[in-house]
């Protein structure tokens, strides 16, 4: 057997490997050198790429599956958006577009292994990255209510690798990691860089979008460096719409009345958002003070803005806006009784709203003929669609000093991030203002704030017969916060008509006034142990204990186990078990929000409160309670020259699993005792979700792992597998706040099957990349609607990928490619829904529903 190489500072290459820095310690670049030699030596796969090789991405010896995806692998793909990049890359881990989704559009949710962004944890060199301001409101299933890190941020140019740790690592890291670890490495070159240029579009020609990134690194002095990476995007917003139903009929008219030409064709566009001033920067530096002891800092500045759509408001009968009927009659105001409390509209009896065009009806035309009353559609004739803008700010920073003292090694540093999302909308009104409202609304903030501090000690050790026993442990401080900024008062303020029925707020995203903003915060402290041991020269086993206490809701304490036994010099096994948990975010507790919902093709106004508000009491809202879970996994990693292969079973049970209610209708006969406990309007509030410990769930799968390699057509060619198949069951659930189509989107939501098989082909100065992704059946849902309306089974659908790449001179490639090259179509809406709400797709796809996107780039080195 080969034995694991110490490092310089006294780490062996096989436990950095396992652990992305064990206990929190930067992984040094040393361990994973370019040149396949020196990772052999280092006992580690060879993990890097060179020119337009691939390589195998998974560590052989470890005890739990890693990952390992290199930068230039990364850029083999049309998108420059992160998330894309991983999804071709890992198995089991999921995203999707999200069109029309509230905050959810500004800010992707992801998966892995079937669970929630916020159950993986993800760290930058290391270190915990703090998650976003923004809560995945309509993130899909498996994301609603989820509030996980923005990766989207973090770009391809400025990273030398990342590694993927698929496996429960909660008794190692802390909270968030019950489904595994992502580490993102960034580049620490003293010398060289690069310049890239790329634009790509859709077949359908939109969506356009440009991309320009840099790197550079620099010496600091003899004994150190600065590598500085940057990237600005900007991206077209894309439309797969057609015109609604309704807006249709309304813009012909009928036999009495003539056809309605405010309305807009399509009336509500459905597609990705604008993103516009899409800019981050990452610094990366270190500096040897002497042989033992070593600083180093990163962080990064991000910004971007984003523009979405939103439903459309049909101007004859959407609720507490035109009609409080269904579209029956007008919802009409009178303003004497607005301004005084004396009724002063002379109009007597309705204006009927049930015909082709209201505007061309007598009664409609007398009645806004008397000053004292009007309609919304004085304002919106045609009806509206609003536009949600947001501005993403991200920031991070950490500084740190690690080395030697004697047997130990040690690495303390201190850092802190934050995620500020500013919210406005456009083409709005606040109804209860009548004809004063404003149409555009600052809404109002989220803010994420974290900042934590960490010293870690490792050493080894000898006890009897065993020798070199990695022993780790050390300390972790941690405070969070959630800030809700207060939005300019015409957005929240109850307006003079909202006595009348009339909406409160900007309607389609209402601001947060004075009652929702504010800041609430917790802290945690976290101590552990880690220790790892070869029994034998094939057994390797490992212990770790984690102890965390938070200030909100008490402490606890999980362990890790992990074994793996070498049964040949080309096959072994590995198995882990562990305990978990996932503390629930001081955003999930506070958070206050009003979002548009849909059932069974209606829009409804949901508000979104914290469980213990009184409304959210009222209806069963509860403290949160942390998730805790039980995890193990089984597999084998089998090498024999070029094949390498990695299988392993994962088993995840989660038990008091935080997710965001159903919506539960507030109902006529319990308005006074809202009004009692404290709720305003409670008429004007159609239905309340809030976040729960709804469920109980056992997640199991497969990953499979495999690469190959050989000579082909007089050149050198590189074939990987990565393949997931995840089932989630829902064990329990509480049928009083979680509907059934909730379930089945936990259940069904994501394919079972996942595979991409990638053929990466080169020659002297030609490469091409060709890859194949398969995704499975999946229960599909038009937006948030899970009703038998809006939903199905959708089918299994395969889409290709192609890049061709050529190296014009030795430091000037030129690539083109497209992704979904034979512009495979997503699942369409079925018969009876196909444009109901101006959609041609499901809004749950798990592949881009745009479809092809071709691309071409331009890459300098020097």
């Amino acid at each position: 057997m080969m034995q694991s190489k110490k490092t310089k500072f006294g780490f062996s290459s096989l436990s950095l490997a396992i652990s992305f820095a064990l206990a929190g310690t930067v992984v040094s670049s040393q361990a994973f050198a370019a040149d396949e030699e020196t990772a052999v030596k280092e006992n580690v796969e060879k993990i890097a790429v060179v020119g337009s090789r691939a390589a195998p991405r998974s560590i052989g010896d470890s005890p739990v599956p890693v990952d390992i995806i290199s930068s230039d692998d990364l850029k083999k793909n049309g998108s420059t958006d992160m998330i894309d990049m991983l999804v071709t890359s890992v198995p089991s881990f999921n995203s999707r577009a999200q069109p029309i989704s509230d905050a959810a559009t500004l800010v992707r949710p992801v998966n892995l292994r079937g669970l929630p962004s916020d159950s993986t944890l993800i760290l930058v060199n290391g270190k915990r990255r703090h998650r976003a301001s923004v809560i995945a409101f309509q993130g899909g299933g498996i994301n609603d209510g989820a509030q996980g890190p923005d990766i989207s941020v973090i770009p391809g140019v400025a990273l030398k690798q990342v590694e993927v740790l698929r496996d429960g690592a909660a008794a190692q890291y802390g909270s968030d990691a019950i489904a595994g670890v992502m580490n993102f490495v960034l580049k620490d070159a003293s010398e060289g860089g690069s310049i890239t240029v790329s634009q790509g579009e859709y077949y359908e020609g939109d969506g356009a979008a440009t991309t320009i990134d840099g790197n550079i690194g620099l010496p600091l002095t003899d004994d150190g460096f600065i590598n500085i990476s940057a990237q600005y995007k900007t991206a077209d917003a894309t439309s797969r719409s057609v015109q609604r139903p309704d807006a249709a009929a309304i813009a012909n008219g009928d036999d009495l009345t003539e056809g309605n030409e405010f309305i807009q064709d399509p009336a509500q566009t459905w597609g990705n958002p604008e993103i516009k001033d899409d800019f981050t920067v990452f610094v990366n530096s270190g500096f040897d003070i002497n042989d033992n002891t070593h600083l180093y800092a990163f962080g990064n500045v991000s910004s971007r803005k984003a523009t979405g759509g939103f439903y459309y408001r049909n101007p004859h009968n959407r609720g507490n806006v035109y009609s409080v009927d269904g579209g029956e009659t007008l919802l009409v105001g009178d303003v004497g009784l607005a301004e005084n409390g004396v009724a002063s509209c002379s109009w007597v009896g309705n204006v009927p709203a049930n015909v082709g065009n209201v505007l061309d009806t007598p009664e409609y035309q007398a009645m806004v003929a008397d000053p004292n009353c009007f309609s919304m559609n004085q304002i919106r004739p045609g009806g509206y669609t609003p536009q949600f803008t947001g501005k993403i700010e991200d920031m991070s920073f950490f500084a740190g000093i690690k080395g030697e003292l004697g047997h130990w090694m040690y690495d303390a540093s201190a850092g802190t991030g934050s995620n500020k999302a500013s919210f406005g909308l456009k083409n709005s009104l606040n109804p209860s203002m009548g004809l004063d409202t404003p149409t555009d609304f600052d809404t109002g903030s989220y803010e994420q704030v974290e900042t934590t501090v960490n010293v870690d000690f490792s050493r080894y050790i000898t006890i009897g017969s065993l020798e070199d026993i990695s022993f780790a442990t050390g300390f972790e401080w941690r405070e969070e916060s959630f800030e809700i900024g207060q939005g300019e008062e015409a957005s929240w303020i109850a307006g003079p008509y909202a006595s009348q029925e009339f909406n409160i707020g900007s309607h389609g995203f209402k601001g947060f006034g004075p009652e929702s903003a504010g800041k609430n915060d917790r802290s945690n402290i976290g101590v552990y142990a880690d220790v790892e041991a070869h029994l034998t020269d094939d057994l390797l086993v490992g212990l770790a204990l984690r102890y965390e206490d938070f200030s909100t809701f008490g402490d606890t304490l999980n362990y890790k186990l992990t074994a793996q036994y070498i049964a040949t010099d080309e096959l072994s096994f590995r198995a882990s078990h562990s305990t978990g948990f996932r503390a629930p975010t001081v955003g999930q507790e506070n958070v206050v929000n009003t979002q548009t919902s849909i059932i069974e093709g209606d829009l409804i106004q949901t508000f979104i409160a914290p469980p213990t508000n009184p409304l959210s009491a009222f209806y069963g809202g509860k403290t949160l309670e942390p998730e805790e879970s039980v995890s193990y996994a089984a597999g084998f990693v089998y090498e024999y020259e070029n094949l390498f292969l990695t299988v392993d079973y994962y088993n995840i049970e989660v038990t008091g699993r935080i997710a965001q209610s159903s919506q539960i209708a507030v109902e006529e006969s319990d308005y006074d005792a809202l009004r009692a406990a404290g709720v305003e309007f409670p008429e004007l509030i159609s239905a309340v979700t809030y976040y729960t410990n709804d469920f109980d769930t056992t997640t199991q799968g497969i990953d499979i792992v495999g690469s190959y390699s050989m000579d082909l057509f007089s050149g050198d060619a590189k074939f990987s597998l990565a393949y997931g198949w995840t089932d989630t069951k829902v064990d329990k659930f509480d049928e009083a706040t979680t509907d059934l189509g909730k379930v089945r989107r936990l259940e069904d939501g994501i394919p079972a099957h996942r595979a991409t098989l990638t053929w990466a082909q080169s020659w002297d100065d030609l490469s091409m990349s060709v890859r194949g992704n398969y995704f499975g059946e999946y229960y599909a849902t038009h937006a948030d609607d899970t009703s038998d309306w809006g939903s199905e089974t959708a089918d299994a659908a395969v889409t290709i990928d192609l890049e061709v790449s050529y190296a014009v001179m030795d430091n000037l490639t030129l690539s083109v490619g497209a992704n979904n090259i034979f512009d495979q179509e997503a699942q369409k809406l079925k018969d009876g829904t196909l444009g109901v709400l101006g959609a041609v797709y499901y809004e749950s796809g798990p592949f881009d529903y745009n479809g092809g996107y071709y691309y071409g780039r331009v890459n300098y080195r020097f």
